[in-house]
Protein backbone atom coordinates (compact mmCIF):
# COMPACT_ATOMS: atom_id res chain seq x y z
CA UNK A 1 0.00 0.00 0.00
CA UNK A 2 2.92 2.18 1.08
CA UNK A 3 4.46 1.68 -2.42
CA UNK A 4 1.12 2.32 -4.04
CA UNK A 5 0.56 5.91 -2.12
CA UNK A 6 3.62 7.08 -3.54
CA UNK A 7 2.96 5.91 -7.00
CA UNK A 8 -0.37 7.57 -6.99
CA UNK A 9 1.20 10.78 -5.64
CA UNK A 10 4.14 10.87 -8.32
CA UNK A 11 1.35 10.85 -11.01
CA UNK A 12 -0.21 13.47 -9.12
CA UNK A 13 2.51 15.37 -9.25
CA UNK A 14 3.38 14.98 -13.01
CA UNK A 15 -0.13 16.46 -13.19
CA UNK A 16 0.59 19.55 -11.88
CA UNK A 17 3.56 19.82 -13.97
CA UNK A 18 1.47 18.74 -17.24
CA UNK A 19 -1.02 21.86 -15.69
CA UNK A 20 1.97 24.29 -15.31
CA UNK A 21 2.88 23.29 -18.53
CA UNK A 22 0.04 23.64 -20.61
CA UNK A 23 0.75 28.05 -19.65
CA UNK A 24 3.89 27.78 -20.79
CA UNK A 25 5.73 27.90 -17.62
CA UNK A 26 8.90 26.44 -17.18
CA UNK A 27 8.41 23.67 -14.50
CA UNK A 28 12.01 21.91 -14.73
CA UNK A 29 13.68 24.60 -14.44
CA UNK A 30 13.18 25.20 -10.33
CA UNK A 31 14.32 21.85 -9.52
CA UNK A 32 17.27 21.04 -12.30
CA UNK A 33 19.86 23.47 -12.97
CA UNK A 34 19.89 25.30 -16.18
CA UNK A 35 22.18 24.72 -18.74
CA UNK A 36 25.26 27.23 -19.26
CA UNK A 37 25.75 28.30 -22.73
CA UNK A 38 28.43 30.45 -24.03
CA UNK A 39 27.80 33.78 -26.44
CA UNK A 40 31.28 34.71 -27.84
CA UNK A 41 30.56 37.67 -30.26
CA UNK A 42 32.60 41.09 -30.21
CA UNK A 43 30.13 43.57 -29.57
CA UNK A 44 32.73 46.28 -29.94
CA UNK A 45 35.27 47.52 -32.23
CA UNK A 46 35.33 46.60 -35.76
CA UNK A 47 33.43 43.35 -36.30
CA UNK A 48 30.41 44.64 -33.85
CA UNK A 49 28.79 45.69 -36.91
CA UNK A 50 28.46 42.32 -37.98
CA UNK A 51 28.77 40.31 -34.59
CA UNK A 52 26.10 42.26 -32.47
CA UNK A 53 23.49 40.84 -34.23
CA UNK A 54 24.27 37.45 -33.75
CA UNK A 55 24.50 37.65 -30.29
CA UNK A 56 21.03 38.74 -30.20
CA UNK A 57 20.19 36.37 -32.46
CA UNK A 58 21.45 33.88 -30.36
CA UNK A 59 19.77 35.05 -27.48
CA UNK A 60 16.45 35.37 -28.63
CA UNK A 61 16.69 31.53 -29.94
CA UNK A 62 17.51 30.44 -26.46
CA UNK A 63 14.24 32.49 -25.23
CA UNK A 64 12.57 30.76 -27.50
CA UNK A 65 13.81 26.90 -26.27
CA UNK A 66 12.98 28.08 -22.97
CA UNK A 67 9.65 28.75 -23.79
CA UNK A 68 8.73 25.17 -24.90
CA UNK A 69 9.91 23.47 -21.60
CA UNK A 70 14.22 24.02 -22.26
CA UNK A 71 16.24 21.28 -23.32
CA UNK A 72 15.97 18.15 -21.43
CA UNK A 73 13.28 20.02 -18.99
CA UNK A 74 16.10 22.33 -18.22
CA UNK A 75 16.84 26.10 -18.79
CA UNK A 76 19.06 27.44 -21.04
CA UNK A 77 21.47 30.19 -19.80
CA UNK A 78 23.58 32.21 -21.87
CA UNK A 79 26.38 33.67 -20.62
CA UNK A 80 27.89 36.56 -22.78
CA UNK A 81 31.53 38.13 -23.56
CA UNK A 82 32.64 40.75 -25.57
CA UNK A 83 36.55 39.86 -27.09
CA UNK A 84 36.08 43.48 -28.33
CA UNK A 85 37.12 42.67 -31.99
CA UNK A 86 40.45 41.38 -30.28
CA UNK A 87 42.15 38.35 -31.65
CA UNK A 88 44.17 36.92 -28.60
CA UNK A 89 41.16 38.12 -26.31
CA UNK A 90 38.80 35.40 -27.85
CA UNK A 91 41.09 32.98 -26.69
CA UNK A 92 41.46 34.09 -22.83
CA UNK A 93 37.34 34.81 -23.22
CA UNK A 94 36.84 31.12 -24.86
CA UNK A 95 38.75 29.38 -21.97
CA UNK A 96 36.95 31.95 -19.19
CA UNK A 97 33.82 30.48 -20.64
CA UNK A 98 34.83 26.52 -20.81
CA UNK A 99 36.89 25.99 -17.39
CA UNK A 100 35.44 28.83 -15.04
CA UNK A 101 31.67 29.40 -16.53
CA UNK A 102 31.39 25.77 -17.27
CA UNK A 103 29.11 26.61 -20.32
CA UNK A 104 27.84 23.23 -22.41
CA UNK A 105 28.62 24.49 -25.63
CA UNK A 106 29.55 28.04 -27.36
CA UNK A 107 28.10 29.98 -30.17
CA UNK A 108 30.66 32.34 -31.53
CA UNK A 109 33.27 33.87 -33.78
CA UNK A 110 33.00 35.35 -37.11
CA UNK A 111 36.43 36.41 -38.48
CA UNK A 112 38.63 32.88 -38.88
CA UNK A 113 41.38 34.57 -37.24
CA UNK A 114 39.22 34.87 -33.99
CA UNK A 115 38.64 30.76 -34.95
CA UNK A 116 41.68 30.25 -35.18
CA UNK A 117 42.63 32.01 -32.05
CA UNK A 118 40.09 29.75 -30.33
CA UNK A 119 40.60 26.82 -31.79
CA UNK A 120 43.73 25.28 -29.89
CA UNK A 121 41.65 26.19 -26.48
CA UNK A 122 38.40 24.13 -27.74
CA UNK A 123 40.53 21.38 -28.79
CA UNK A 124 42.65 20.92 -25.33
CA UNK A 125 39.72 21.48 -22.87
CA UNK A 126 37.38 18.91 -25.64
CA UNK A 127 34.74 21.48 -25.52
CA UNK A 128 31.98 22.52 -28.85
CA UNK A 129 31.94 25.32 -31.00
CA UNK A 130 29.19 26.47 -33.18
CA UNK A 131 31.03 28.16 -36.06
CA UNK A 132 28.11 30.14 -38.17
CA UNK A 133 30.41 32.45 -40.93
CA UNK A 134 31.06 31.66 -44.12
CA UNK A 135 34.71 30.74 -44.20
CA UNK A 136 37.89 29.91 -46.35
CA UNK A 137 37.76 25.71 -45.15
CA UNK A 138 40.94 23.77 -44.87
CA UNK A 139 40.26 23.12 -41.21
CA UNK A 140 38.43 20.37 -39.85
CA UNK A 141 38.20 20.04 -36.47
CA UNK A 142 36.39 17.07 -33.68
CA UNK A 143 35.31 20.44 -31.60
CA UNK A 144 33.84 22.66 -34.34
CA UNK A 145 30.49 22.39 -35.92
CA UNK A 146 30.71 24.74 -39.13
CA UNK A 147 27.03 26.08 -39.69
CA UNK A 148 28.04 28.79 -42.54
CA UNK A 149 29.41 27.95 -45.83
CA UNK A 150 32.80 26.20 -47.44
CA UNK A 151 34.24 27.45 -50.39
CA UNK A 152 32.34 25.21 -52.55
CA UNK A 153 29.04 26.94 -50.66
CA UNK A 154 29.56 30.83 -51.47
CA UNK A 155 32.81 31.27 -53.10
CA UNK A 156 33.68 29.60 -56.27
CA UNK A 157 29.44 29.09 -57.40
CA UNK A 158 29.71 32.92 -57.03
CA UNK A 159 32.42 33.34 -59.15
CA UNK A 160 31.17 30.85 -61.46
CA UNK A 161 28.10 32.93 -61.65
CA UNK A 162 30.03 36.60 -62.59
CA UNK A 163 32.26 34.27 -65.63
CA UNK A 164 28.85 33.49 -66.89
CA UNK A 165 27.03 35.33 -69.76
CA UNK A 166 23.70 35.91 -67.44
CA UNK A 167 26.83 37.38 -64.32
CA UNK A 168 28.52 39.15 -66.66
CA UNK A 169 31.06 37.29 -68.94
CA UNK A 170 33.98 38.82 -66.32
CA UNK A 171 37.43 38.31 -67.88
CA UNK A 172 39.48 40.03 -65.47
CA UNK A 173 38.57 39.77 -61.73
CA UNK A 174 39.53 42.06 -59.14
CA UNK A 175 40.30 40.96 -55.66
CA UNK A 176 40.03 42.46 -52.57
CA UNK A 177 39.86 41.72 -49.28
CA UNK A 178 40.71 42.51 -45.64
CA UNK A 179 44.10 41.93 -44.67
CA UNK A 180 44.03 38.29 -42.50
CA UNK A 181 43.66 34.51 -43.37
CA UNK A 182 39.88 34.19 -44.44
CA UNK A 183 40.49 36.90 -47.49
CA UNK A 184 43.99 35.59 -48.31
CA UNK A 185 43.20 31.81 -47.80
CA UNK A 186 39.55 32.60 -50.07
CA UNK A 187 41.93 34.47 -52.88
CA UNK A 188 44.63 31.61 -52.98
CA UNK A 189 41.97 29.31 -53.47
CA UNK A 190 39.63 31.42 -56.75
CA UNK A 191 43.22 32.19 -57.95
CA UNK A 192 43.97 28.50 -58.55
CA UNK A 193 40.00 28.14 -60.13
CA UNK A 194 40.47 31.15 -62.41
CA UNK A 195 43.98 29.31 -63.58
CA UNK A 196 41.53 26.79 -64.47
CA UNK A 197 39.25 28.29 -66.31
CA UNK A 198 42.77 29.24 -68.28
CA UNK A 199 43.03 33.55 -67.12
CA UNK A 200 46.48 34.76 -67.06
CA UNK A 201 47.64 36.46 -64.04
CA UNK A 202 47.84 39.71 -65.39
CA UNK A 203 43.76 39.75 -65.46
CA UNK A 204 43.76 38.53 -61.68
CA UNK A 205 44.44 41.42 -59.29
CA UNK A 206 44.95 41.05 -55.58
CA UNK A 207 44.42 44.06 -52.95
CA UNK A 208 44.18 43.93 -48.86
CA UNK A 209 43.47 46.14 -46.23
CA UNK A 210 43.40 46.06 -42.75
CA UNK A 211 40.66 46.01 -40.58
CA UNK A 212 39.31 49.41 -39.71
CA UNK A 213 40.12 50.57 -43.14
CA UNK A 214 38.63 54.09 -44.33
CA UNK A 215 39.44 55.28 -47.36
CA UNK A 216 39.10 53.87 -50.79
CA UNK A 217 39.35 56.49 -53.16
CA UNK A 218 42.78 55.24 -54.24
CA UNK A 219 41.23 51.55 -54.43
CA UNK A 220 37.74 52.40 -56.05
CA UNK A 221 39.97 54.42 -58.55
CA UNK A 222 42.38 51.25 -59.14
CA UNK A 223 39.63 49.02 -59.76
CA UNK A 224 38.39 51.63 -62.77
CA UNK A 225 41.58 51.42 -64.50
CA UNK A 226 41.52 48.01 -64.35
CA UNK A 227 38.58 47.71 -65.77
CA UNK A 228 39.47 49.57 -68.61
CA UNK A 229 41.08 46.21 -69.86
CA UNK A 230 38.20 44.32 -70.49
CA UNK A 231 34.77 43.17 -68.87
CA UNK A 232 36.09 43.15 -64.73
CA UNK A 233 33.94 41.54 -61.52
CA UNK A 234 35.17 42.89 -58.19
CA UNK A 235 35.06 40.19 -55.47
CA UNK A 236 35.16 41.16 -52.17
CA UNK A 237 35.71 39.84 -48.75
CA UNK A 238 36.10 43.04 -47.16
CA UNK A 239 35.31 42.28 -43.49
CA UNK A 240 33.70 44.67 -40.79
CA UNK A 241 33.12 48.40 -40.92
CA UNK A 242 35.31 49.08 -43.56
CA UNK A 243 32.95 48.29 -45.96
CA UNK A 244 30.71 51.12 -45.30
CA UNK A 245 33.49 53.41 -46.73
CA UNK A 246 34.08 51.23 -49.38
CA UNK A 247 30.53 50.61 -50.78
CA UNK A 248 30.25 55.01 -50.27
CA UNK A 249 33.44 55.80 -52.37
CA UNK A 250 31.73 52.80 -55.13
CA UNK A 251 28.59 55.44 -55.08
CA UNK A 252 30.72 58.27 -55.22
CA UNK A 253 33.04 56.97 -58.34
CA UNK A 254 29.82 56.32 -60.06
CA UNK A 255 31.25 52.45 -60.13
CA UNK A 256 27.75 51.12 -60.78
CA UNK A 257 26.83 47.26 -61.04
CA UNK A 258 26.04 47.19 -65.40
CA UNK A 259 30.19 48.67 -65.44
CA UNK A 260 31.52 46.41 -62.97
CA UNK A 261 29.62 44.08 -60.81
CA UNK A 262 31.00 43.62 -57.16
CA UNK A 263 30.09 40.04 -55.13
CA UNK A 264 30.24 40.52 -51.53
CA UNK A 265 30.84 37.36 -48.91
CA UNK A 266 30.80 39.16 -45.63
CA UNK A 267 27.77 42.30 -46.78
CA UNK A 268 24.36 41.45 -45.99
CA UNK A 269 21.20 42.66 -44.34
CA UNK A 270 22.71 43.57 -41.28
CA UNK A 271 26.00 45.46 -43.24
CA UNK A 272 23.30 47.59 -46.09
CA UNK A 273 20.75 48.47 -43.05
CA UNK A 274 23.56 51.27 -42.27
CA UNK A 275 24.24 52.12 -45.94
CA UNK A 276 22.48 54.50 -48.77
CA UNK A 277 21.72 51.71 -50.91
CA UNK A 278 20.43 53.31 -53.72
CA UNK A 279 23.71 54.41 -55.68
CA UNK A 280 24.36 49.72 -54.81
CA UNK A 281 21.40 48.72 -56.28
CA UNK A 282 22.53 45.59 -58.60
CA UNK A 283 25.59 44.74 -57.14
CA UNK A 284 25.87 41.49 -55.14
CA UNK A 285 26.41 39.15 -52.20
CA UNK A 286 26.43 35.21 -52.51
CA UNK A 287 25.25 33.79 -49.34
CA UNK A 288 22.83 30.30 -48.75
CA UNK A 289 19.90 32.50 -47.09
CA UNK A 290 18.35 36.03 -47.42
CA UNK A 291 15.56 37.86 -45.77
CA UNK A 292 13.56 38.19 -49.14
CA UNK A 293 13.42 34.24 -49.08
CA UNK A 294 9.96 33.37 -49.52
CA UNK A 295 9.34 30.46 -47.10
CA UNK A 296 6.96 29.10 -44.09
CA UNK A 297 10.06 29.03 -41.79
CA UNK A 298 11.47 32.43 -43.24
CA UNK A 299 7.82 34.04 -42.55
CA UNK A 300 8.29 32.62 -38.83
CA UNK A 301 11.75 33.04 -38.01
CA UNK A 302 11.53 37.14 -39.60
CA UNK A 303 8.49 38.51 -37.46
CA UNK A 304 9.76 36.51 -34.09
CA UNK A 305 12.97 38.36 -35.00
CA UNK A 306 11.25 41.92 -36.01
CA UNK A 307 8.94 40.93 -32.46
CA UNK A 308 11.99 40.46 -30.68
CA UNK A 309 13.62 43.86 -31.81
CA UNK A 310 10.86 45.26 -31.00
CA UNK A 311 10.55 44.48 -27.36
CA UNK A 312 14.06 45.06 -27.10
CA UNK A 313 14.34 48.42 -28.43
CA UNK A 314 17.68 46.75 -31.00
CA UNK A 315 16.92 49.81 -33.21
CA UNK A 316 20.05 49.18 -34.66
CA UNK A 317 19.55 45.95 -36.13
CA UNK A 318 15.84 45.77 -37.65
CA UNK A 319 16.68 42.41 -40.67
CA UNK A 320 17.56 39.22 -40.43
CA UNK A 321 20.58 37.94 -42.70
CA UNK A 322 22.87 34.87 -43.11
CA UNK A 323 25.13 34.69 -40.17
CA UNK A 324 21.85 34.91 -38.35
CA UNK A 325 20.30 31.97 -39.72
CA UNK A 326 23.03 29.88 -39.11
CA UNK A 327 23.30 30.63 -35.96
CA UNK A 328 19.28 30.30 -35.36
CA UNK A 329 19.95 26.27 -37.12
CA UNK A 330 22.86 25.52 -34.93
CA UNK A 331 21.73 26.63 -31.88
CA UNK A 332 18.39 24.44 -32.64
CA UNK A 333 20.66 21.67 -34.08
CA UNK A 334 22.76 21.69 -31.06
CA UNK A 335 19.42 21.42 -28.98
CA UNK A 336 18.51 18.50 -30.51
CA UNK A 337 21.50 16.55 -30.51
CA UNK A 338 21.25 17.13 -26.53
CA UNK A 339 17.70 15.62 -26.64
CA UNK A 340 19.14 13.00 -28.65
CA UNK A 341 21.42 12.07 -26.43
CA UNK A 342 19.93 12.47 -23.42
CA UNK A 343 23.21 14.88 -22.24
CA UNK A 344 24.91 17.84 -22.56
CA UNK A 345 28.23 15.74 -22.20
CA UNK A 346 30.40 17.23 -24.94
CA UNK A 347 31.49 13.61 -26.57
CA UNK A 348 27.99 12.65 -26.77
CA UNK A 349 26.64 15.28 -28.17
CA UNK A 350 29.11 15.40 -30.96
CA UNK A 351 27.87 11.69 -32.14
CA UNK A 352 24.93 12.72 -31.87
CA UNK A 353 24.97 16.08 -34.08
CA UNK A 354 25.52 13.64 -37.27
CA UNK A 355 22.91 13.65 -39.28
CA UNK A 356 20.90 16.33 -37.94
CA UNK A 357 18.18 18.34 -39.99
CA UNK A 358 16.33 20.93 -39.40
CA UNK A 359 13.65 22.80 -41.87
CA UNK A 360 15.40 26.08 -41.70
CA UNK A 361 14.29 29.77 -42.97
CA UNK A 362 16.14 29.44 -46.30
CA UNK A 363 13.63 26.83 -47.73
CA UNK A 364 15.77 23.72 -47.59
CA UNK A 365 15.80 20.91 -44.79
CA UNK A 366 19.95 21.59 -43.53
CA UNK A 367 21.74 18.39 -42.54
CA UNK A 368 24.48 18.17 -40.61
CA UNK A 369 27.22 16.12 -42.86
CA UNK A 370 27.57 12.93 -40.97
CA UNK A 371 31.37 12.51 -41.02
CA UNK A 372 32.99 16.43 -41.85
CA UNK A 373 30.78 18.77 -39.51
CA UNK A 374 29.92 20.88 -41.94
CA UNK A 375 26.42 21.54 -43.11
CA UNK A 376 24.85 20.54 -46.19
CA UNK A 377 23.48 23.88 -47.39
CA UNK A 378 21.56 25.94 -50.58
CA UNK A 379 23.77 28.65 -52.36
CA UNK A 380 22.36 32.06 -53.31
CA UNK A 381 23.03 34.88 -55.45
CA UNK A 382 21.37 38.06 -54.53
CA UNK A 383 21.08 41.51 -56.28
CA UNK A 384 21.11 44.58 -53.89
CA UNK A 385 18.00 46.36 -54.11
CA UNK A 386 17.17 50.06 -53.46
CA UNK A 387 15.73 48.88 -49.75
CA UNK A 388 18.58 47.68 -48.70
CA UNK A 389 17.48 43.89 -49.57
CA UNK A 390 18.09 41.27 -52.10
CA UNK A 391 16.64 40.05 -54.92
CA UNK A 392 17.85 36.36 -55.80
CA UNK A 393 18.82 36.24 -59.08
CA UNK A 394 20.61 32.81 -59.13
CA UNK A 395 20.19 29.36 -56.80
CA UNK A 396 20.99 25.75 -56.42
CA UNK A 397 17.67 23.49 -56.29
CA UNK A 398 19.04 21.66 -53.65
CA UNK A 399 21.86 21.20 -50.35
CA UNK A 400 25.08 21.49 -51.85
CA UNK A 401 27.71 18.85 -49.10
CA UNK A 402 30.42 21.27 -48.37
CA UNK A 403 33.72 20.61 -49.43
CA UNK A 404 35.73 21.87 -46.32
CA UNK A 405 39.09 21.43 -48.07
CA UNK A 406 39.40 22.49 -51.58
CA UNK A 407 40.17 20.41 -54.33
CA UNK A 408 41.81 23.14 -56.08
CA UNK A 409 44.62 23.00 -53.58
CA UNK A 410 46.90 20.22 -54.12
CA UNK A 411 47.10 17.43 -51.38
CA UNK A 412 43.39 18.13 -50.64
CA UNK A 413 41.82 15.05 -52.13
CA UNK A 414 41.55 12.70 -49.24
CA UNK A 415 40.67 15.56 -46.26
CA UNK A 416 37.17 15.75 -46.67
CA UNK A 417 36.20 13.82 -43.98
CA UNK A 418 37.17 13.82 -39.96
Amino acid sequence: MTQRREFLKHLGMLGAATGLSSLGLPVMAASKDPIKVGVLHSLSGTMAISETALKDVALMTFAEINASGGVLGRMIEPVVVDPASNWPLFAEKARQLISKDKVAVTFGCWTSVSRKSVLPVFEELNALLFYPVQYEGEELSQNVFYTGAAPNQQAIPALEYLLSADGGGAKRVFLLGTDYVYPRTTNKILRAFLKTKGFADKDIEEVYTPFGHSDYQTIVANIKKFAAGGPTCVVSTINGDSNVPFYKELGNAGLKAKDVPVVAFSVAEQELAGMDTKPLVGHLAAWNYFESVKSPANTKFVKMWKDYVKAKGLKDFPVTDDPMEATYVGIHMWAQAVKKAGTVDVDAVRKAMAGQTFAAPSGFTLTMDKTNHHLHKPVMIGEIRADGQFEVVWKTKEPVRAQPWSPYIPGNEKKQSL
